[in-house]
């Protein structure tokens, strides 16, 4: 085989190359695995649902405090809007790791997410405003997630929110887990003045959203 073949080979192995092999990574997939695996079907009461998310909280606090596992491409940010990419998904859909990447100056619209989730600062910061229904609807809460730091989201505690990048001109990623497979469930974005809810399914940037497992990508670490 030429060196030129040997290359090519070289390179397309990189291509395929799956968060699976990235340690770190895969600790804390096994990690949450092993916690979804000890819920079972559900919880019964808030108490619970709160022990659940301290618990994956605290997994997800342990994987940010390291920078040295994001692939590249899992960090690309858009010049247009934010973007969603899937990092692993449970075969079971019991859960789901993504990377949100935000340009400078970009943020969502008010929404839901009608399942419980985990929000873990990898890089800079977001700039977060809860709001109640209403017609408008109101401002609970703003806060703004450092690098490092955990926050949550649930439909029983909290589930609606507008998120910005909170880093003055530079790109900020976190990390998100998820109940469920959040790129296939219907959700909604809220009319700030009226509180008029329009459903919308958010889908990933880099796969199809029925897809399971680790995702790949063309490069692993910066």
């Amino acid at each position: 085989m030429s060196t030129d073949a040997i290359r090519q080979d070289e390179s397309n192995e990189r291509r395929k190359e799956s968060l699976e092999t990235q340690p770190r990574f895969r600790l804390f997939v096994e990690q949450v695995t092993r916690l979804a695996d000890a819920k079972g079907s559900g919880w019964v009461g808030e108490k619970a649902e709160e022990d659940w998310l301290t618990q994956v909280s605290e997994t997800a606090k342990a994987l940010v405090s390291v920078d040295d596992w994001l692939p590249i491409a899992a960090a690309e940010p858009h010049s247009d809007h934010y973007q969603q990419y899937l990092l692993y998904c449970d075969p079971q859909e019991r859960f789901t790791v993504t990377s949100f990447v935000w340009g400078p100056g970009q943020r969502t619209p008010v929404h839901d997410h009608t399942t419980w989730g985990v929000i873990a600062m990898l890089r800079g910061a977001e700039y977060c405003q809860r709001f109640e229904p209403g017609t408008p609807m109101r401002l609970t809460a703003a806060d703004l997630l450092r690098e490092g730091e955990t926050d949550v989201v649930s439909p029983a505690s909290g589930d609606i929110h507008r998120v910005a990048n909170g880093t003055d001109g530079e790109v900020a990623v976190s990390i998100h887990i998820y109940g469920g497979n959040i790129g296939r469930i219907v959700r909604h974005v809220f009319a700030l003045e009226t509180g008029r809810a329009t459903d919308f399914i958010s889908g990933y940037a880099n796969v199809d959203a029925n897809y399971r497992g680790y995702a790949s990508f063309a490069d692993r670490t910066i």
